[in-house]
């Protein structure tokens, strides 16, 4: 089933439900080469939504407008009905949303422990350009929000570096949830995994809807897509070609939109 994005908007909006993320009319031009054109999507809280299409179809421009590490030729963003304007990747976090990027953006030669608190560490003791770590009470958050996200690590002590794909990703996951996010973005997040580490990324993403957090998925995987989303956007040449209702759609459907035999 296909939506149209201004009236599945409105039946969200004439529901009472304000959508936690609407992105309109987005556009995008490098020089002449018009990377996204006239682009709309939207995100319920708690929804997981999957992203699909071909490379170059202009799905990473639009994480990268929504992430904040760009900026939209043309076009609005609303975080819970509010207008936003975001100049860098902080202004999106600080609006709720955190990106988990395909190739993770984690310090492999730090220990997960750090790594969880890169750029957000606690201190106990601040004077001018001297402070001391509050390394306990990092430490006790760290546990608690791993278990909270149901990541396995050997321990928070451990160096990135030497842990499994799967770990990995559950720490880069578990640290964009962290700080109070209401949409995380991911960017391939099985890509590289066995069917095992799959498997237990996939109960975390659900573990997060659980918990209200929405899911922007990107994924070629559409096993994937139809096992996770409640819908689904297919890309194409910069456009967005449909909006469909995952659990009444079908690979094949989706499959036609990607190649643009529909």
């Amino acid at each position: 089933m296909q939506l149209s994005e201004r009236t599945s908007t409105k039946a969200a909006a004439s529901g009472g439900v304000v959508p936690l993320l609407e992105a309109i009319s987005i556009s995008k031009n490098y020089g002449g080469v018009h990377a996204l054109k006239d682009a709309s999507l939207y995100v319920q809280p708690g929804e997981i939504v999957g992203i699909m299409g071909d490379n170059g179809a202009g799905k990473s421009t639009m994480v990268k407008i929504l992430s904040g590490a760009q900026a939209a030729s043309a076009g609005e963003i609303r975080i819970s009905g509010q207008d936003l304007s975001f100049r860098n990747p902080t202004d999106a976090r600080k609006a709720g949303i955190e990106t988990v990027y395909q190739d993770l953006s984690l310090a492999e030669d730090l220990d997960v422990l750090s790594n969880l608190f890169l750029g957000r560490e606690e201190t106990s003791f601040k004077f001018g350009g001297l402070s001391i770590l509050a390394r306990r009470k990092m430490a006790s958050r760290a546990k608690d929000l791993l278990g909270e996200i149901g990541v396995n690590v050997p321990g928070i002590r451990d160096i990135v570096g030497s842990l499994s794909g799967g770990q990995r990703q559950g720490v880069a996951i578990a640290r964009a949830a962290g700080w109070g996010s209401k949409l995380i973005i991911m960017d391939e997040p099985t890509a590289a995994l066995g069917l095992q580490e799959t498997a237990h990324v996939h109960d975390i993403i659900r573990g997060l809807k659980a918990r209200g957090i929405a899911i922007l998925l990107i994924s070629h995987n559409m096993k994937q897509v139809l096992e996770l989303t409640d819908r689904v956007y297919v890309f194409r040449r910069g456009r967005i070609v449909c909006n469909l209702i995952t659990e009444q759609s079908s690979a094949d459907e989706i499959v036609s939109y990607i190649t643009g035999a529909r």
